[in-house]
């Protein structure tokens, strides 16, 4: 993925305000995988693992830990984050592993976040050739949460983060700025993504649409958060880091500028909810429940 290797993209900002993944998730993915006695020599494989969450937090459920990442900035700061020498973290793709684990070396293969950049006429037999017989793949992932109670600052949210033309005087949207065909993938919670049944059964797809009233087992990604630490997790979007590369003459508020895309979609959102207008300069206090779109995808090798 090219955003990740842009001078404008900060793996430790990436890092600091992207948002974590809850326990509920892994006893999803360690149920379905059930793992062996304690004893067995086990390896997970981490695949897109960026600043190494989910090696982190899987970890202690395996003996052998490879942690892959197309950037080699994620990669270095995955390391800087981790003190764990049973996980090894390297620079690497998911459709050519052949440098990292042999054949039938692999019990359980997860990407979280990252399944929808890959080129799966390549993955399938990657992930056939290195998984052990019974061995489980798990990719979840994502995307375009709403603010509950906030629907109207939500819908501002959406038109500038998908707008193709200007979205305010002067503003161009960062639709433009998504990588395609990727970010389209995500938002369809990767069902244009078949699992070939030659090598896998017990194929299993949780999906949760926000604001919907669902379990924890698909509703695995809400977070109360301030609107502060919801602007900053904004400024890690990958379209952003793409359209401050076309507008560098746009400097942010914080930089000392008359503001950027964030800023003023921020001021547009802010205007949308009189409760939060009403803060001023407090604004970024203010709550809200963030529910993202979330899906799994597992299956089990045969």
């Amino acid at each position: 993925m090219a955003t990740f290797a842009r001078p404008t993209f900060s793996a430790k900002a990436y890092a600091a305000f992207r948002p974590t993944y809850p326990a509920s998730l892994f006893r999803t993915v360690l149920g379905f995988h059930q793992l062996p006695p304690a004893a067995s020599e086990t390896t997970l494989l981490d695949i897109g693992c960026g600043h190494g969450l989910i090696a982190r937090a899987l970890s202690p459920h395996f003996q052998c830990v490879l942690a892959i990442d197309p950037s080699s900035g994620m990669v270095e700061q995955a390391r800087h984050m981790t003190n764990d020498a049973k996980i090894n973290f390297q620079r690497g793709r998911a459709e050519d592993l052949s440098a990292f684990v042999g054949p039938a070396s692999v019990d359980m293969a997860v990407s979280g976040q990252a399944a929808h950049w890959f080129d799966y006429s390549a993955v399938w037999k990657e992930l056939a050739r290195t998984m052990k017989p019974g061995g489980t793949i798990a990719f979840w992932g994502y995307v375009d949460g709403v603010l509950k109670g906030a629907e109207r600052a939500t819908e501002v949210m959406e038109k500038f983060v998908y707008g193709f033309s200007d979205v305010a005087p002067g503003v161009e949207g960062m639709g433009p700025y998504w990588e395609q065909p990727g970010r389209n993938i995500l938002r369809g919670l990767l069902r244009s993504v078949d699992v070939p049944g030659d090598h896998w059964k017990d194929v299993t797809r949780l999906e949760h649409n926000p604001g919907e009233q669902d379990g924890e087992d698909k509703a695995w990604l809400k977070k109360k958060m301030k609107l502060g630490e919801v602007e900053a997790y904004t400024r890690t979007f990958s379209c952003y880091s793409g359209w401050k590369d076309a507008h560098p003459e746009a400097k942010s508020r914080a930089e000392g500028g008359d503001g950027d895309v964030i800023d003023v979609m921020w001021d547009h959102m802010i205007e949308a909810m009189p409760e939060w207008k009403a803060m001023g300069e407090q604004w970024r206090e203010a709550e809200v429940i963030h529910d993202w779109g979330t899906y799994v995808i597992m299956a089990r090798r045969k």
